[in-house]
C-alpha cells in the first residue's frame, strides 16, 4: 500500500530537518578549524550551501543564537583553554583567538566567561587554589546555606546514573551566557531549590560536571563527558513545578564560557564557606 499523504509529508520535514541541522553541523565544524580566520555570514552559507538569509534563520532556529555570536563564544572558548593551559600572554592570545583589538577582547571575556583573563589566570596560579576550590564545592554541596526567599524549586531529571556535581543557574536568555542571576549546586539528580531569584522570567540551566580526574577540570570540564540540560519554558520566582532534564553536550550547544564552578564557590565563600580558605585564595575570590 502507498504511503499515505500526511505519512509521507511527516518523512519529507523529518529529511528536512535532518539535512539542515548538518549543514549547521558542517559550518561549527569549520568554524572550530579556522577560529583565527574571519567567517562572514556569506562564508558560512556557502560551506552549508544555502543562501546567507535562510543560513542565518536556520541557525538561529536549531542553535539559538546567531552564527557571529556563536564563532564569537567559539573563540572566547579556546581563549580560555589558553589561558589556563599555557604561558602565553593576553596579548597574544587575544590575536591568536582571531581579536584585533586587545580591549575589545578583555571586555568581551570578561562579560561573558565572568571574570578577567588576568584574574582567571591568577587563579590557577596559586597553588592551594583548586584545593580550596575542591574542598569549598564539596562542603557546599553536603552543607548547601539556606536557599532566601523568593525560590525557584524543582528536579533534575536523567536517563542515566550521573556522579558528580550539578551546577544549577537561571539566565536571563536560553542559552548560559554571561552571570546568572541566581544559582546553586546539587550532588546528585533531584530536587533543587534556588534562592534569592529577582522579580522576571528566567531560564533554568543544569550543567552537570563529572568528578574531574585533574582539578582543572573544574575550569575546563570535559565536553564529550559533560551533561546539559535547559527548561523548556522560562520560570519565575515563586515556581515550585520547575523541571530540567539533562543530556550529553551536542555540537549545536554553544559552548559554555562561565566559569560555574568559580561563581558557586564565590557564593559560598561570601555566605561563610570560606572561612578556612588559604587566605591568597579568599582574597581572589572575594
Amino acid at each position: 500500500m502507498a504511503p499515505s499523504y500526511a505519512a509521507a509529508r511527516t518523512d519529507s520535514r523529518a529529511s528536512t530537518l535532518r539535512a539542515r541541522r548538518q549543514a549547521v553541523e558542517r559550518v561549527i565544524l569549520a568554524m572550530r578549524e579556522e577560529l583565527d580566520h574571519s567567517l562572514t555570514l556569506e562564508d558560512m552559507a556557502d560551506i552549508a550551501y544555502i543562501s546567507p538569509y535562510h543560513f542565518n534563520r536556520i541557525f538561529r532556529q536549531i542553535v539559538g543564537i546567531p552564527p557571529s555570536q556563536f564563532l564569537y563564544a567559539l573563540r572566547l572558548q579556546r581563549a580560555k583553554r589558553l589561558l589556563l593551559t599555557t604561558s602565553m600572554s593576553v596579548t597574544a592570545i587575544c590575536f591568536e583567538v582571531g581579536y584585533n583589538s586587545l580591549g575589545s577582547f578583555v571586555k568581551r571575556f570578561t562579560d561573558l566567561v565572568g571574570v578577567s583573563p588576568t584574574r582567571l589566570r591568577r587563579l590557577v596560579e596559586n597553588e592551594s587554589f583548586f584545593v580550596d576550590l575542591e574542598a569549598l564545592l564539596c562542603q557546599g554541596a553536603m552543607h548547601p546555606p539556606a536557599p532566601p526567599a523568593p525560590l525557584v524549586t524543582g528536579h533534575v531529571r536523567t536517563p542515566d546514573v550521573f556522579d558528580g556535581p550539578l551546577f544549577i543557574g537561571l539566565f536571563p536568555k536560553h542559552i548560559p551566557q554571561r552571570q546568572p542571576v541566581a544559582g546553586t549546586l546539587i550532588t546528585a539528580p533531584g530536587a533543587f531549590a534556588v534562592g534569592n531569584v529577582p522579580p522576571g522570567r528566567h531560564y533554568l540551566f543544569v550543567a552537570g560536571f563529572p568528578w574531574p580526574a585533574h582539578p582543572l577540570g573544574y575550569l575546563l570540564p570535559d565536553e564529550d563527558r559533560l551533561q546539559v540540560g535547559v527548561s523548556r519554558s522560562p520560570v519565575e520566582d515563586g515556581r515550585s513545578d520547575a523541571e530540567v532534564h539533562l543530556r550529553p553536550r551536542a555540537l549545536t550547544d554553544p559552548p559554555i564560557l562561565i566559569v560555574l564552578p568559580l561563581l558557586v564557590a564565590e557564593h559560598l565563600a561570601v555566605n561563610g564557606y570560606g572561612s578556612r580558605l588559604d587566605e591568597k585564595t579568599h582574597n581572589l575570590l572575594l
